[in-house]
């Protein structure tokens, strides 16, 4: 049935906006301070705008494959909360490195920690039921 993960596709395409207002930070960013493209460096605002953007681009990946197995061989709702937290972990992230790069700790560390979760718990899941038969 398509709903059947209706949750975890409105938490992707969540993580998908943040992302992309990410981008428009960067946007801003080089508009605040005259850096045009394709430079990347000059400025601490932008040096840290394009560094949350990227961060935020590498942990993707993890993020969404983690959900979707974890929603698929767990629990939907389950995925969708730890999801929603994913998000608010990066806004945190996000928010903190551009105040001061020092401050991004707490929220990269609930980001990993929520990647943990959902990655390693399909994994086990998947693992559990190849090894007993029933995935």
């Amino acid at each position: 049935m398509m709903m059947e993960h209706r949750w975890t596709a409105v938490v992707s395409l969540l993580a998908l906006l943040v992302y992309f207002w990410m981008g428009l930070q960067v946007g801003g960013a080089r508009r605040k301070c005259g850096i045009n493209p394709p430079a990347m460096t000059g400025d601490p605002g932008l040096e840290r705008a394009v560094r949350v953007q990227t961060n935020t681009l590498e942990w993707l990946p993890i993020f969404l494959v983690g959900l979707w197995l974890f929603a698929i061989y767990w629990n939907e709702l389950v995925a969708a909360g730890l999801g929603v937290v994913w998000i608010v972990g990066r806004l945190l992230y996000s928010t903190g490195y551009m105040a001061d790069p020092a401050k991004r700790s707490t929220g990269f560390l609930i980001q990993f920690v929520v990647c943990a979760v959902l990655v390693l718990g399909a994994l086990g899941k998947i693992i559990y039921g190849l090894a007993t038969g029933g995935v």
